[in-house]
C-alpha cells in the first residue's frame, strides 16, 4: 500500500503547481484494500465551484493514467457546481 501511496502523490506533485497557483491543494486521505483512492480539496480548492471540473479533469485522470492499479478516485468535500 505504501508504493501505491508514493505513485498517487507523485501523480499528484505534477498538479499541485496548478492547485497551489489559486491558493488549494488535495490531500490524500487513504487508499482502501480494494484501491480506491480518497482525496480531500485543501485551501481555497475546498470551496471552489470549479472543484468539481478540476476533480475529473485534472485529479482523478493525473491518478487513473500514472496508476493503473487504482480503480477509483473519491473526493469527500467536493462542492457541487451550480447548475
Amino acid at each position: 500500500m505504501k508504493l501505491l501511496l508514493e505513485k498517487v502523490e507523485k501523480a499528484l506533485d505534477n498538479i499541485r503547481p496548478y492547485l497551489e497557483t489559486d491558493g488549494g491543494d488535495v490531500k490524500v486521505l487513504e487508499i482502501t484494500a480494494d484501491h480506491i483512492v480518497k482525496l480531500e480539496f485543501v485551501g481555497t480548492c475546498g470551496s471552489c465551484p470549479m472543484s468539481t471540473m478540476t476533480f475529473k479533469a485534472g485529479v482523478e485522470e493525473a491518478i487513473k493514467k500514472a496508476v493503473p492499479e487504482i480503480k477509483a478516485v473519491e473526493a469527500i468535500n467536493l462542492t457541487p457546481m451550480d447548475s
